[in-house]
């Protein structure tokens, strides 16, 4: 148990009217931790500085193992689409598009669908229901990305491809939903042209990452304060209210925090979308047409032939992948620390 100490720096005093000697300054009081406490500090601090250590050690070695190509490539490896480096025309700019895309499409997936589950986890289903979704949740985020990539491929595919036909054939004016080559009165055109799209891969990511989302929305608003639930019931609110007036501003901070938790593991998706998608050098703006490109396939599928200066640009495009999902996942983490309990619910 910490001992209190009474400071022994000199305090300022005066004399009141009954001749009472009074402080103007109160005295301060500080506590001596003790050994044990000393001791658990110190762990933490270590814990905390080996991540950190370890985070910068990866981050410069790939970016010193990257700084022959980049030297060469300049800021053109930021706007360049190709990709071959030995013949000294390479870049990033398609693969980073494709990316950004199918973990655009994932997001737009997940977060909808995380949302409603952990709210009915949250608020409507009974306790015993409670703990099992619970348990399937969590069992479903440590699924391998592998059987998610088996499962978008040989199931998910090919009954994906009449949506994806109809997306395009009533929104095709919209240019994202363009499919190149495909004839909307045509009922026989081939399906070939959805297949391996940035659609169907970001429908898998989004399969893997709603579970994250999930859990971090379900602990956020299971914290949510009684008393304003309550308080909430006590004006006249429904079940319903009550979740838009207290709970949903309560977890707001906690929902973009799981979001952008969620955008940072769908951006580094290696497995999954490597097995799904065709893989294509140029920029591809049409989610459902087949052919896209991800930083984390281009390095899994030229990793083994790659010759020493394929290798250093390879480990150009995973220096640009890991500073794209830091600056992702501080964002989540600063959103996060913010939040604070009940600090715009209007109960």
């Amino acid at each position: 148990m910490p001992s209190f100490r009474r400071s022994r720096q000199p305090q300022p005093v005066t004399a009141t009217a009954a001749g009472v000697v009074d402080s103007d300054v109160p005295r301060r009081l500080y506590a001596d931790p003790g050994l044990p406490d000393r001791v658990f500090r110190a762990v933490l601090r270590s814990g905390g500085g080996f991540v950190l250590t370890v985070m910068l050690l990866v981050g410069g070695f790939l970016l010193y193992r990257a700084w022959l190509a980049l030297d060469r490539a300049g800021w053109s490896f930021l706007t360049t689409a190709a990709w071959a480096p030995d013949a000294g025309r390479f870049g990033i700019a398609a693969v980073l598009v494709g990316t950004l895309l199918i973990a655009a499409v994932a997001v737009c997936v997940a977060v909808p669908l995380a949302t409603g589950a952990a709210l009915f986890i949250s608020e409507y289903a009974p306790a015993r229901l409670r703990r099992t979704l619970i348990s399937v949740v969590d069992l479903m985020a440590a699924v391998p990305s592998v059987v998610y990539g088996l499962w978008g491929v040989f199931f998910l595919q090919d009954r994906v491809l009449p949506t994806a036909r109809w997306i395009s054939t009533y929104f095709g004016w919209i240019p994202v939903f363009d499919v190149e080559g495909a004839d909307p009165n045509d009922p026989l055109a081939p399906a070939s042209l959805y297949t391996s799209s940035t659609f169907i891969a970001g429908l898998v990511v989004g399969m893997m990452i709603a579970p994250i989302i999930c859990s971090i929305m379900r602990e956020v608003f299971s914290q949510a304060p009684a008393g304003e639930r309550e308080g909430a019931y006590a004006l006249g609110a429904t079940r319903w209210g009550m979740i838009r007036s207290v709970v949903l501003p309560f977890g707001k901070g906690g929902m973009i925090g799981g979001t952008m938790l969620g955008l940072g593991r769908a951006l580094g998706e290696t497995i999954a979308v490597f097995m799904i998608i065709s893989l294509t050098f140029d920029i591809q703006w049409h989610v459902l047409q087949s052919g896209t490109s991800s930083v984390s396939s281009l390095i899994a599928l030229r990793y083994g032939e790659a010759s020493e200066f394929g290798m250093s640009a390879l480990m150009a495009a995973g220096f640009a992948l890991f500073v794209m999902t830091l600056i992702v996942n501080f964002a989540a983490s600063s959103i996060v620390a913010r939040s604070r309990s009940g600090a715009t619910s209007d109960a």
